[in-house]
């Protein structure tokens, strides 16, 4: 497997200035997937905007792991409203034309 897309976790860790323990939970709780790759943990780089996200709301709003959790499935669950609304919208347009 090829590492050019994975950042390394201990980079995150000094750049945003939190623990491993922090990604740890996250793992744990399916918020995000660790890889490990010859004896080190990395993040795909798909990730790093959610990431980023959830290292805001741990610091800056001070929400524990299973906050970030629900938060994080609340915003899933309303980009999924948004959309089924928007799709819903462009139903309707055909029967008021």
């Amino acid at each position: 497997m090829s590492i050019e897309k994975f950042i390394p976790l201990h980079k995150l860790c000094e750049l945003y200035k939190v623990k491993m323990s922090f990604f740890s939970s996250l793992n744990e709780i399916g918020l995000i997937e660790i890889i490990t790759i010859e004896e080190s943990n990395y993040i795909h780089q798909d990730k790093i905007n959610d990431i980023e996200k959830m290292i805001r709301m741990h610091i800056d709003l001070d929400i524990n792991i299973e906050g970030i959790d629900i938060a994080i499935n609340l915003l899933q669950k309303i980009d999924e409203l948004e959309n089924e609304l928007i799709s819903l919208k462009n139903r309707l347009k055909i029967y008021e034309n």
